[in-house]
């Protein structure tokens, strides 16, 4: 059976880091066995679901390179919902509920006082056929529980958490419909998750109670269950789950300037036994991809990690990768010879500035500028104009090291480092080279 796993997200705001994870490794997963990668809008919350958002992710995914092969949307699958809802009800898999908010509340806390897990007592299941009709009478309509089986314990092997092992007796049945009519997210889940022909969710371990109790949805929809795999929360560098996770979105990495393969390298293997390394070749980190060595312990997301995986992306960066976000005039020469200095494709503007010019102007020693007034008589310009003008140097004032190099580097640049001098006198050109070293020498 060919593998199809989907990315389920609610468009009730942006995506971020974690949801951008989930989504990757859902991704990869499929196109490591060659299988199909699923978009599913949940948005059966139709006061919190926005339009907008739904574009926003479509857009995320799109510049992640995470495009999936078919959409669905849960808003359009309400009548597959309420047959299956029919069906589950005529089974006897499904039961009217009445309690409060605070009346659950009080069960609960009650349950806890005497020691016992706050499971729900199953009151509504001695309700009398009279006693409905008399909520209806009053207006009061029902929400809706999932009856769990008991018999059996539920078990399944994770894809990334081993043998998982559950008694039914001790779990609440879970609501799947409120009073409303409306639906919670675990049984419409499960229902797509069959209509679609998913075979794997990769989801994170927030969910696997959650996954015991729709193991049982399936099996009662008369349906073979996914394979399951449940990969550890990220966690920031304070070690504990980061609200500031949930606030950096794609758009958020874009505006520092963060390339999208720098992102897809780092999470594709956060929280695995392989080495985070900045790897644009999707195939290569889909090739190395593999559940088995994801870990139990919390992934750890670090921004300075990040940072250094996109300097690593950006230097490999082609010419033709980034021509249309180089500032007008730059080609190919220069992007080069700037390229190892840049820990983001945006920077390459600032060194082209110190190109075309001006450039600032630093303060020269008195013991240099002799120095750089030699060096703007013996500039002679060749296809390699920088041995040349070095040698030179060397060989009339005796400097070397340090004192034959630093000084140039600063009339010429402004700057005390940079991009090597080699590539970067060529593209500065005799004209203004010489003029710099001139300037410098005058201050």
């Amino acid at each position: 059976m060919s593998t199809v796993t989907r990315f389920a997200p609610s468009p009730t705001g942006r995506l971020h880091v974690g949801n951008i994870r989930t989504a990757l490794h859902n991704w990869m997963l499929a196109k490591k066995h060659g299988g199909r990668f699923l978009l599913r809008i949940d948005d059966t919350d139709r006061e919190r679901s926005r339009e907008d958002y739904v574009e926003a992710i479509r857009a995320d995914l799109a510049w992640l390179g995470l495009e999936p092969e078919d959409e669905e949307r849960q808003s359009d699958r309400f009548q597959l919902y309420q047959m299956q809802f029919d069906y589950l009800e005529s089974e006897g898999r499904l039961y009217r509920c009445y309690e409060t908010a605070q009346e659950l509340e009080l069960k609960r806390k009650v349950l806890l006082g005497r020691g016992l897990p706050p499971i729900y007592d199953r009151a509504a299941l001695q309700l009398t056929e009279a006693e409905h009709r008399d909520f209806a009478a009053r207006g009061i309509a029902p929400h809706w529980r999932f009856k769990l089986d008991r018999s059996a314990p539920i078990e399944w092997e994770d894809g990334i958490r081993g043998h998982q092992h559950f008694d039914p007796a001790q779990l609440s049945d879970p609501v799947v419909r409120r009073a409303d009519g409306s639906w919670l997210y675990m049984l419409p889940s499960a229902i797509d998750d069959i209509e679609m022909g998913i075979t794997d969710v990769l989801r994170g371990e927030d969910h696997v109670s959650n996954t015991a109790l729709q193991i049982q949805m399936f099996t009662a929809l008369g349906a073979q269950p996914p394979r399951f795999a449940h990969e550890a929360l990220l966690v920031g560098n304070e070690g504990k789950l980061s609200k500031r996770l949930g606030s950096l979105g794609t758009d958020a990495f874009r505006e520092r300037g963060i390339e999208p393969a720098a992102l897809v390298a780092l999470l594709a293997r956060l929280g695995t036994s392989q080495p985070v390394e900045p790897i644009a070749d999707r195939a290569a980190l889909i090739d190395s991809f593999d559940l088995s060595t994801f870990g139990r312990a919390p992934a750890r997301f670090d921004e300075a990690e990040l940072e250094r995986v996109n300097a690593g992306i950006v230097h490999q960066l082609t010419y033709d990768d980034v021509k249309t976000r180089l500032p007008e005039g730059m080609g190919e020469e220069a992007w080069l010879a700037i390229r190892p200095n840049l820990a983001h494709v945006g920077e390459a503007a600032d060194w082209w500035q110190v190109v075309t010019g001006p450039i600032e102007e630093a303060e020269i020693p008195a013991e240099d500028r002799a120095y750089l007034a030699e060096a703007a008589r013996l500039l002679s310009w060749s296809d390699d104009p920088w041995p040349a003008l070095t040698g030179a140097l060397k060989e009339a004032t005796g400097r070397k090291g340090k004192p034959l190099f630093h000084p140039l580097r600063i009339a010429l640049t402004g700057r005390d480092s940079g991009p090597d001098m080699k590539a970067l006198l060529p593209l500065i050109g005799e004209t203004e080279a010489r003029t710099r070293l001139e300037r410098a020498a005058a201050d």
